[in-house]
């Protein structure tokens, strides 16, 4: 749901370096590789070349403008006249007012909640975030690499014609023609596409036949060669069971179930629990319900013993107002309804065991643990369940 931008264009720069449009982005809901979890965009008006950093955090936008101030001042001999940004802290800060004075460098600011006066900035990171989740949905890498793809955007959109300029961004900036016969398509595997290259080409040097021996004259050959297998020794992973050595080899212990007494006591380790009580009132103060629920400990809980994933599907406020448009538009009736139940109900996969409840246990069953069924409040994978 975004706002229009207002009619009318208004003045161009005139020359490279007039004026830059500048925007933070984020924080994304995964961190990207790297740990960096926002983006700032800078935009030269008159060419619409971009610039894209990834930063950790929004305190570094001062340090992303240097760097760019530094590297384009210096390339094009010629210094930056205007930075037109919105009014985020991170543009408000004394030491960034200061090194714009100190260049002379004219800092205009949107109007407060007008993101429509800073649309060159506001529209190109909705390209950027449109480009980005297309090129996610077609491979099959982990959401981390939204930083790469974010990355091969920006590069993509200087090399691509724009609206806004006669010829490519990129043209306009070095005024060279850009060269495009590297481009790859997103998400391909780099070895995969040198081998085609080479096995389309005839291989003369004997250095290169020795190092691969993938590319043959005779296909036939290739087929009768045995597969190469790893020599590499291979284990399960530690969270199925824990390893032993006897004579340097490794061997797996299943540990799903105790064999011995000893064994039970010393792997059976309860996480805690206590209880949250509440008093729920009418209107008039008086008490009409005394509420105790019970809750576990699960900050004691270890990653990929007790618990596995823990994200949950949410909704997204952008998604109820989207569905609230279509109903105002058919005038359907909207239902809420709510679950009240439903941490009581979610099966648990895992083993968990927890301490007896408070005013729960008895002297025959003192030294007893309760084994966790369902995955009450506090548990680690309580909302995915």
């Amino acid at each position: 749901m975004t706002k229009a931008p207002f009619q009318g264009k208004g003045e161009r720069a005139s020359d490279l370096l007039g004026l830059i449009h500048s925007d933070v982005c984020g924080p994304m809901n995964t961190q990207a590789r790297g740990g960096f979890q926002y983006f700032i965009t800078f935009t030269d008006d008159f060419s619409r070349y971009g610039y894209i950093y990834l930063m950790r955090h929004k305190s570094e936008a001062l340090e992303k403008f240097k760097e760019f101030k530094n590297e384009v001042q210096n390339q094009h001999e010629k210094s930056i006249k205007a930075l037109r940004s919105d009014r985020g802290g991170e543009y408000l800060s004394q030491d960034f007012d200061e090194l714009l004075k100190e260049y002379g460098i004219v800092s205009q600011f949107t109007p407060p909640g007008t993101p429509q006066w800073n649309g060159v900035s506001e529209r190109r990171n909705q390209t950027f975030l449109d480009m980005v989740r297309s090129m996610m949905s077609h491979t099959d890498l982990p959401t981390s690499f939204w930083g790469y793809a974010l990355e091969t955007t920006a590069f993509t959109l200087n090399h691509v014609p724009s609206k806004s300029v006669q010829n490519t961004p990129h043209e306009v900036w070095t005024g060279k023609h850009p060269n495009m016969s590297f481009m790859r398509v997103w998400g391909w595997n780099d070895r995969n596409i040198e081998l085609e290259e080479v096995q389309q080409q005839e291989v003369h040097e004997p250095e290169v036949e020795e190092i691969s021996q993938v590319v043959e004259e005779n296909s036939t050959d290739l087929e009768k060669q045995p597969l190469r297998r790893s020599t590499r020794e291979r284990h399960e992973p530690e969270r199925y069971g824990f390893l032993v050595t006897t004579h340097g080899d490794f061997i797996l212990v299943d540990q799903d179930e105790p064999k011995t007494y000893q064994e039970a006591v010393t792997r059976v380790k309860p996480i805690g629990c206590k209880w949250v009580f509440k008093k729920k009132t009418d209107m008039d103060g008086n008490v009409q319900t005394y509420r105790g629920q019970l809750v576990a400990k699960g900050f004691r809980k270890i990653h990929g013993v007790d618990y596995d994933e823990t994200f949950s599907p949410v909704s997204m406020f952008k998604s109820i107002r989207i569905l609230l448009v279509i109903a105002a538009f058919h005038d359907y009736e909207i239902w809420k309804m709510d679950v009240k139940t439903a941490f009581l109900n979610g099966k648990l996969e895992e083993d968990v065991y927890m301490t007896q409840p408070e005013g729960f246990a008895t002297l025959e069953n003192a030294g007893k643990v309760c084994k966790l069924q369902r995955s009450i409040y506090g548990l680690k994978q309580a909302s995915r369940s």
